[in-house]
């Protein structure tokens, strides 16, 4: 129930937002009220949002792309199109929903969750590894189910309405009933009808069937005469397509079918999110890594610039001009691989966060600044016991709570499949009352053939005799069909039997992936930990060692070759610690989404990811232009 509430109040942001709507169609003056539950209504959809939101424009300041992590998450919910693909599933599901409330089979509406975009460079810690299989298919966690077994009934009421009209000459050989050689007839029929089933497995129908006959004959006592028949007919399902267990099956699993979109966009939503928050803390480290190597460039060429000198003046052989010159060269094609990385890893993310991409000429040429730092705690990481953390992930990732849901739509559409077995059993009962009336035949030559005093008048004596039931009919009875062998219906039923089996074994097969993946990013979150401060030491070291290689040389106790190779060693374990600190985050951010609190800890809020608008304002200030802001 809570689930349910949690989804209509969703969707009620969402037909709010202005990114996906679904128009009614204007009322009709009048009579609008009275016929809308009959004529066609041809709602419309408005065309996707193809445009960036506006805070991205906002962020761009002189050819700049400033960036925090909080206006990566922002820009990801507002403009990511993976996101806003999902977007569409409960929209699309919420009209399933509609088809299986009017008794029509269900449709397959369910898209596959997106994986997300990946860095340039996925060294160190898997950034993919978590996350169950989705195939599309809501039995293993996607899409949508349909159901065999017993059909159940149109659920729309339907409303027939007929006239015809009819002239008929028929020459007789036998004149002695019309008194003429050709019987001429001209009658105006008329039929209305309303039918309507239920879950019960009940089928009403109310039909008013009318005519208006006009003869040549002279031995009719009415002529022209009117006949009038109102009948109530009813017919029940008493073995196959009995109850409401059967017949609203369609629609319970297309309401869990609801709740398993809204858990399918939470989980494109962790997915995105996390692939867009490893793009950007390598977007970071890579920023890291060209300073750093332009401070090894600079040493280098420093180096290169003293030995030069000092073989000159002769007190330093040539060949270790030649070394430093090498080491320059080196370090020259260390910062540009460091800087194409960049570059690549601007064009990724950027095309992440905007509908367009770089197909827009301004996005194409921005240069993202990143506002943010990697800080790993100096403390360990606080974790609660390993078993915790299971029961935690078991409670709050969506393709658990997607896969028990499908477990359930499984056994709701067994039902249909073992209702199927019966043999069709039905009752059905038939009231009608007749009525008839019409003008004295003005061609009559019989004498003594004067009509009925009831039955001489209009149309309102023919509605007060079918009221006052002058001429009642009845009649009820059953009908039953057995199928021998059945073999169709038998086979349905095993195979829901056999697949509600495997959907048992899935959800198992789930549950145990997840608490492998929960210890898995554990351990990979304490291995990040530890290469890291492995690497801050080494760093540490690695300065030390190049300033007393520095020392020496000054005083003619090292060599040129010695300093290089300590330059070397320091600028690759700089990198390295940077290599780390990406790495920590990376496993953070694996260690959220696999226990679900992916949501939590960003602060997201599913509503407005849902409605595509993220109302906390940007951490940048606006700019000033003209002593006026601009927002």
């Amino acid at each position: 129930m809570n689930r349910i509430l949690v989804t209509i109040a969703i969707l009620s942001v969402i037909s709010q937002a202005a990114e996906i709507s679904v128009q009614e169609p204007p009322p009709r003056r009048l009579v609008g009220p009275l016929l809308r539950p009959f004529h066609i209504e041809r709602r419309n959809v408005g065309p996707a949002q193809l445009t960036d939101s506006p805070r991205l424009e906002q962020l761009i300041r002189g050819g700049n792309l400033y960036l925090s992590v909080r206006d990566v998450i922002a820009l990801a919910l507002e403009n990511n199109i993976d996101i806003a693909i999902q977007r569409y599933g409960p929209f699309l599901q919420q009209e399933v929903l509609r088809r299986a409330e009017g008794g029509a089979p269900l449709r397959n509406v369910g898209v596959n969750i997106l994986p997300g975009p990946q860095s340039v460079s996925l060294a160190g810690v898997s950034v993919n590894a978590v996350g169950l299989s989705d195939t599309g298919a809501i039995s293993s966690g996607a899409g949508i189910v349909t159901s065999i077994g017993t059909p159940p009934p149109s659920l729309d009421p339907n409303l027939f309405a007929g006239v015809s009209f009819a002239h008929q000459t028929t020459p007789l050989s036998v004149t002695a009933l019309s008194l003429v050689p050709a019987l001429i007839t001209n009658t105006q029929a008329f039929q209305i009808s309303y039918a309507q089933s239920f879950v019960t497995g009940t089928l009403a129908q109310l039909n008013f069937y009318g005519s208006h006959t006009s003869l040549n004959s002279p031995a009719n006592v009415l002529n022209p005469f009117t006949q009038g028949t109102l009948e109530l007919y009813v017919n029940q399902n008493l073995l196959q397509g009995w109850g409401a267990a059967v017949n609203n099956r369609y629609i319970r699993v297309a309401k869990n079918n609801l709740k398993v979109t809204d858990l399918q966009f939470q989980q494109q939503v962790v997915t995105t999110v996390s692939a867009v928050l490893n793009l950007y803390w390598d977007l970071v480290s890579f920023n890291d890594d060209v300073r750093i190597k332009q401070d090894a460039l600079e040493t280098a060429q420093k180096l290169f610039e003293d030995n030069q000198k000092q073989a000159e003046l002769g007190t330093l052989p040539g060949i270790e001009v030649t070394r430093a010159a090498a080491q320059v060269s080196a370090s020259k094609e260390d910062l540009l691989i460091a800087q194409t990385n960049v570059a690549q890893q601007e064009i990724v993310l950027k095309n992440a966060l905007s509908r367009t991409g770089i197909a827009s000429a301004r996005m194409d040429e921005v240069h993202i600044v990143t506002l943010d730092t990697i800080m790993v705690p100096e403390k360990e990481d606080d974790l609660r016991p390993t078993p915790e953390l299971v029961d935690y992930a078991l409670a709050h990732r969506p393709e658990i709570e997607k896969t028990k849901i499908n477990l359930e739509s499984s056994k709701i559409g067994a039902i249909g499949t073992k209702n199927a077995l019966l043999p069709n059993l039905s009752a059905f009962v038939d009231v009608s009352n007749n009525g008839l009336t019409g003008a004295a035949n003005a061609l009559n030559i019989i004498p003594g053939n004067v009509p009925d005093p009831a039955i001489v008048g209009g149309f309102g004596t023919l509605l007060g005799q079918i009221f006052q039931r002058h001429y009642p009919n009845y009649s009820a009875g059953f009908s039953l069909s057995i199928p021998f062998r059945n073999r169709a219906p038998q086979a349905d039923y095993v195979a829901d039997q056999l697949q509600l089996r495997q959907n048992e074994l899935q959800l198992q097969r789930a549950m145990s992936q997840v608490r492998v993946e929960v210890r898995n990013v554990v351990i990979g979150l304490q291995q990040a930990r530890a290469r890291y401060e492995t690497a801050v030491a080494t760093r540490v070291l690695a300065e030390q060692t190049l300033e007393a290689e520095q020392n020496r040389f000054k005083f003619g106790e090292s060599t040129p070759a010695a300093v290089i190779q300590a330059q070397r060693d320091l600028a690759g374990f700089q990198s390295s610690e940077v290599q780390a600190m990406a790495n920590y985050t990376h496993a953070k951010i694996a260690f959220d989404q696999a226990i679900g609190r992916t949501l939590e800890v960003n602060g997201i809020s599913v509503a407005e990811a849902q409605a595509g608008q993220v109302a906390r304002p940007s951490a940048i200030p606006p700019a000033v232009q003209d002593g006026r802001t601009k927002q």
